[in-house]
């Protein structure tokens, strides 16, 4: 009875650890300057969609998965072969002050969701690219 009641004990405290740990960096992130929430997909009209937090680097975005323990980003994209293709807004949806926004990097398609607010954002950094870059937004 002791031996199951330890082995309980100790997958609890390795579950307790790892959501205080997944919080911990979901908070960490989300308070960055130049973070925002920020939704992925594969441009498939049937592909889940993987919520997120991206942020500005230098010439790059980072986007990090909400749910995970990963230390480095799941996608980073580099400004200078980062196209935007189109956008949409989605209150139709139900979901009031987003934009789905499609995008083109290195020849592959995919789709984020961001407020209208991020989207500004993200149009003026793309437009601000260094000269002979620009037009990168439809």
């Amino acid at each position: 009875m002791g031996y199951a009641l330890g082995i309980v004990i100790t997958i609890a405290v390795v579950l307790a650890l790892g959501l205080v740990l997944g919080a911990s960096r979901l908070h960490t992130l989300s308070r960055r300057v130049g973070s925002f929430p920020c939704g992925a997909r594969p441009a498939r009209p049937q592909a889940p969609w993987s919520a997120g937090i991206a942020q500005y680097g230098v010439g790059r975005i980072d986007w990090w998965r909400c749910w995970s323990l990963a230390p480095r980003p799941t996608r980073t994209w580099h400004r200078d072969r980062l196209t935007v293709t189109g956008r949409a807004p989605l209150d139709q949806a139900g979901q009031v002050d987003q934009y789905l926004v499609r995008c083109r990097y290195d020849g592959v398609d995919f789709e984020l969701t961001m407020s209208s607010g991020a989207y500004a954002g993200l149009a003026s950094w793309l437009e601000s690219a260094p000269p002979g870059r620009r037009g990168l937004v439809v």
